[in-house]
């Protein structure tokens, strides 16, 4: 009887609290509607916000500890790549991070230990109807021209006299108008503030491309210092004064023959020899090929070869290393100077400390603050007497054989994308600064 009676008090009890629950919802919802009613308050767009807000926050409450989740490969990841990562998950910015590319140039370090592994050397094109004399200027369009011409003296004398005579004037007007080029260059084109170089964040800017493996500060690249530093050659013309030679000689141009030196960058190296040599220098052209069996240690079967000739030749001043860089298909590193298409230069140094390592102790450069005064008192001479001429100047890990002298230089001329005739016309403004920067003030 007892548990009887205690049964029925339990459905009792249950059913009174579904009757007041049932009460109060139906209570608090005639209360909403009577608001409603009277514009007080909206019952059921109310509720259902309130609905929605729930959902939201439970939600959100559940993507985070996903968001926060350790990727395996995020591991070894920078805090700084983690959180930008993160960020561009939640708040995509067309990913930023990702289109931000860097230059890779073809040049590769003298470690014998395979520290920087390069690309293999790219197939090169062949030459298809045209071939350059070995003197640079004279195309076979052009030989069949004169041919043509000489086959019209033989039928006509008088129409050959008269295409003799408006050939005449041409090259007469061509000559006037070069020589009226060359005159304007002993006057800047552009004047380039001095106080404007000791803002470091310009001079980066401007003058300089810093790969991601290395770094540099203030410190070194101080423009006043740099500009202080003396260029000028000591000694006279009677002994070799520079030397030009070529880590890379079989680099060649879009329209070079494969193995042919007359249409490689040796060429071009000749060509800046002889530019040089009407300016009064001594100049010696290098023509040891290092990179025939093995480029990637290019470098350090260069060295040798290099201080035997410094140790037989004590009075060069200048180590010019003459490259052709390599860059995408697309691309054609090409300016106007004085009326011609040139190829664009590019001056390199290397710094011998990289980003991961610091400081590399057996790649010390004791010449390094002198080989960058040299490279930006060049860079400055072009941006001031050939603005686009020359590219900025890229800074890179490693040493790259620039340590034997203080005025030791590593220029790119043009890429595989340029022809040997614009790589020829680069020779002409080059020579021009390098002559500006090196050659004594008349006294």
């Amino acid at each position: 009887m007892i548990k009887k009676r205690l049964g029925k008090q339990k459905k009792t009890g249950k059913y009174m609290q579904y009757l007041v629950g049932g009460t109060c919802v139906l209570f608090v919802f005639a209360c909403y509607q009577n608001m409603s009613s009277t514009g007080q308050a909206p019952a059921i767009e109310q509720i259902g916000n309130f609905i929605k807000e729930e959902v939201a926050v439970r939600a959100w409450k559940n993507c985070m500890p996903a968001m926060l989740q350790e990727d395996p490969g995020e591991r070894n990841m920078s805090l700084e790549r983690f959180l930008l990562d993160k960020i561009e998950g939640v708040y995509p910015i067309l990913g930023f991070s990702d289109t931000v590319t860097e230059y890779d140039t073809q040049v590769e370090s003298d470690l014998t230990e395979g520290l920087l592994a390069e690309n293999s050397q790219k197939a090169q094109k062949e030459q298809e109807g045209k071939e350059v004399a070995e003197d640079g200027g004279i195309t076979d369009t052009e030989e069949e021209g004169k041919e043509e011409e000489a086959q019209e003296g033989e039928e006509g004398s008088e129409k050959a006299k008269d295409k003799s005579g408006e050939g005449s004037k041409k090259k007469k007007k061509k000559e006037k108008k070069e020589e009226q080029g060359s005159q304007e260059k002993t006057a800047k084109a552009v004047e380039i503030p001095r106080e404007k170089l000791n803002d470091f964040d310009y001079l980066i800017q401007n003058f300089y491309q810093v790969d991601r493996t290395t770094t540099i500060d203030s410190s070194q690249l101080n423009a006043a210092d740099m500009l202080s530093k003396d260029m000028k050659l000591k000694g006279g013309a009677e002994q070799v004064q520079i030397l030009i030679y070529h880590t890379h000689s079989q680099e060649g141009y879009a329209d070079s023959v494969p193995g042919d030196a007359n249409t490689s960058v040796v060429s071009v190296g000749e060509r800046l020899t002889a530019l040089l040599q009407e300016k009064g220098f001594h100049v010696m052209h290098h023509t040891g090929e290092y990179d025939v069996a093995d480029r990637d240690n290019a470098y350090s079967y260069a060295g040798p070869a290099l201080e035997q000739i410094l140790a037989e030749n004590p009075s060069i001043e200048v180590v010019i290393d003459l490259h052709r860089d390599g860059v995408a298909e697309t691309t054609h590193l090409v300016s106007e100077v004085n009326g011609k298409q040139t190829a664009q230069i590019m001056f390199f140094n290397g710094l011998s400390r990289t980003t991961a390592r610091g400081d590399i102790a057996y790649l010390a450069n004791p010449n390094l603050a002198d080989n960058l005064a040299f490279s930006f008192q060049l860079k400055l001479a072009a941006e001031e007497y050939y603005p686009g001429f020359a590219r900025g100047t890229y800074l890179k890990g490693y040493r790259y054989n620039l340590h034997y002298l203080p005025k030791s230089l590593l220029v790119e001329v043009g890429a595989q994308t340029n022809t040997l005739e614009e790589a020829m016309n680069a020779m002409e403004p080059l020579a021009d600064i390098l002559h500006k920067v090196l050659s004594p003030a008349p006294s």
